[in-house]
């Protein structure tokens, strides 16, 4: 993820965090998963780096999504039971996808940029996921 030495004032996070919302209720719509609230005590946010959301969907079913420096995604909520597990399968899931795409023969630059960016961005979500200071 980007590196950036100065901090952010609030005024700036506080707008990094809505423009993650937002980005992570667009990929859900254009997914077909209608938002209907945020369930901001099990929501995180390390900005200006990623950005975890558990959604309710207008049909009741719950998601986490991730925004942030990264390609938005989100997955089930019974698939991990808390934002350092949903970190974790994004980061395997990422890597997955990114061999899978490399194995495959005759791909493109833009293919191999986006392997390249999983990959690279599963690696931070792991290290993230692993920071004993951020979940104590």
């Amino acid at each position: 993820m980007s590196d950036t030495n100065t901090p952010m004032t609030q005024a700036e996070h506080d707008q990094w965090v809505r423009e993650q919302f937002q980005r992570a209720n667009k990929h859900l719509a254009e997914n077909g998963v209608l938002f209907d609230s945020v369930v901001v005590e099990e929501s995180r946010y390390l900005a200006p780096y990623v950005a975890v959301w558990k959604i309710k969907s207008q049909q009741g079913k719950y998601f986490w999504v991730l925004s942030g420096d990264l390609p938005a995604d989100y997955i089930p909520f019974d698939t991990a039971p808390d934002v350092r597990s949903a970190l974790k399968h994004f980061s395997l899931s990422w890597q997955l996808k990114a061999e899978n795409i490399s194995a495959t023969n005759g791909i493109d630059e833009t293919q191999q940029n986006y392997a390249k960016l999983l990959a690279d961005r599963a690696i931070s979500l792991y290290q993230l996921s692993e920071k004993q200071e951020l979940w104590v």
